[in-house]
């Protein structure tokens, strides 16, 4: 933040400068504020970059004739500042005509088109238009294999946000032939040993573990951890989501004394990385609740969920689902146990924090008014 701070400064007071030197609307003053714009997105404060990039793209349109190649930059820098402040329909209008203005003044292959339909398909993305966001990637990815060496690091990247809009998709084995794709050129590119590949093989093996290729999900994970151990210091927070993911397929597996292990090994790294009641550390107790349930192992089961429950009232707001989840998992866990009225009672509170948080035909909330209802019927 420091450093923004003076970046900024300086950028402010070249700005001052050219106040006093030029006349008003001057070309150059475009410049200046497109840097305060860049450092302003930098520093996550979005109203204001949106504020000095329509002033650059004002002084562009006074200064250049209609549609010069200049104006794409602003409203590309516009569109991407809308998008992350969830504007999508603004980001996209943005992005179109910057695109647009590319195409007069470009020749068809040019490298700059890939990157703003890059940037198209990743609004698409965001909101949800998935088949969109594939075809955008798609040409952005043509136009690299004209303009790049095969191979080039850059085509990683490229593949790895396609393979997520598939998975998105539920498409999982085109997600899988992409990621594979990403880290087979990362291999090539990267040392063996390098975050980016641990990376790579981590999202290999979450489309894995969706599958329900659970032994190539396991490989990909651990691998992922190998790397991770190398490249990063002892405990490094990172170890805690290998361990954790490790788990999960070992639970998905029936393999629960393994699963344990893993969360167990996970909950250790992140009570000594985050403070105590931290919501990851939440989600890590309810994690190995999870396991001794599925063990049939009730008592503990409580214990893990209440302990997850203490942290997550403090941590989170008092009507965050996540506190729907914890109600709901001590609820079953009674259930379970032949409490009854303990169980309606919890599975209640879970209903009450849900009717607050999410939508009527939410699918969690529609499944605990069914328990509930079987409940009352049965008892």
């Amino acid at each position: 933040m420091g450093e923004y701070s003076k970046a900024l400064s300086s950028y402010e007071r070249s700005l001052e400068i050219f106040k006093i030197a030029l006349p008003p609307n001057h070309p150059d003053f475009a410049q200046p504020y497109n840097n305060i714009g860049m450092v302003y997105d930098k520093m996550g404060e979005y109203s204001k970059a949106l504020s000095s990039y329509e002033r650059s793209l004002e002084i562009q349109k006074i200064a250049l004739p209609s549609n010069h190649p200049n104006w794409a930059g602003p409203y590309n820098n516009i569109g991407m500042v809308y998008d992350k402040m969830g504007e999508y329909s603004k980001a996209l209008s943005s992005l179109e005509i910057s695109l647009e203005n590319l195409k007069i003044a470009l020749p068809p292959n040019h490298p700059l088109l890939a990157t703003s339909y890059n940037n198209i398909g990743l609004v698409y993305y965001h909101m949800g238009e998935y088949s969109k966001a594939v075809s955008s990637y798609e040409r952005s990815l043509e136009i690299r294999k004209i303009a790049l060496p095969p191979n080039h690091p850059d085509f990683a990247q490229f593949y790895n946000n396609i393979a997520v809009v598939y998975d998105n998709m539920g498409k999982y084995s085109k997600a899988l032939s992409s990621l594979e794709r990403s880290l087979e050129i990362q291999k090539m590119a990267l040392p063996s040993n390098h975050p980016d590949l641990a990376a790579s093989y981590n999202n290999i093996a979450s489309v894995c573990d969706k599958m329900g290729e659970y032994s190539k999900a396991l490989s990909s994970y651990e691998r992922s951890l190998e790397i991770q151990k190398i490249a990063l210091p002892p405990n490094h927070p990172n170890w805690a989501s290998s361990y954790n993911n490790i788990a999960s397929v070992y639970s998905h597996m029936g393999e629960y004394s393994k699963a344990l292990s893993s969360y167990e090994k996970s909950l250790e790294i992140l009570k000594i990385a985050l403070p105590p009641n931290h919501p990851l550390l939440a989600t890590s107790y309810n994690n190995i609740g999870l396991v001794y349930y599925h063990m049939g192992e009730y008592s503990k089961a409580l214990s893990l969920y209440e302990r997850s429950l203490e942290i997550r009232k403090i941590a989170l707001p008092p009507n965050h689902p996540g506190l729907a989840t914890s109600c709901n998992s001590i609820g079953m866990v009674y259930y379970h146990m032949g409490e009854y009225s303990k169980a309606l009672s919890w599975l209640e509170r879970s209903l009450e924090i849900l009717r607050k948080s999410v939508s009527s035909t939410h699918p969690d909330l529609v499944l605990v008014k069914i328990i509930i209802e079987n409940l009352r019927n049965r008892f």
